[in-house]
């Protein structure tokens, strides 16, 4: 019947380890807000600019572009823009992460501790 409390102590090591890497991650998080990536399209006609996290913090269009009304053209190169800078928000995102896990491939680490949406680059 002891035997079961040398296992308990070990649960607590381990919530406590869980909670340091759930501090580690808020830490990763608060880096990554700060970290700009632009994506663009069509040579810059478009450009988008995100943070780490993924989240949109402004879009850049062509004057000439919108002046002209290519609409269409837009519409094309907008997700392409999108997309660029979330595979490059992905590979900050992937870099601080190995900080956080010492290089360890723990997939679904960042979703299971809070780390936001997952802006890993889509092969």
């Amino acid at each position: 019947m002891l035997k079961g409390l040398g296992q308990l102590a070990n649960l607590g090591n381990i919530m406590k380890q869980a909670q340091e890497m759930n501090s580690k991650m808020q830490a990763l998080n608060e880096q990554l807000k700060t970290k700009r990536v632009t994506g663009s399209a069509g040579g810059g006609l478009v450009e988008v600019e995100i943070n780490g996290l993924g989240e949109v913090l402004a879009v850049r269009l062509d004057e000439d572009l919108v002046a002209k009304g290519e609409r269409e053209m837009l519409e094309d190169l907008l997700p392409t823009a999108f997309n660029s800078a979330k595979a490059k928000a992905g590979e900050l995102h992937q870099q601080a992460m190995a900080e956080v896990t010492g290089g360890l491939d723990l997939p679904g680490l960042g979703d299971m501790l809070g780390g936001g949406d997952d802006t890993t680059p889509t092969p």
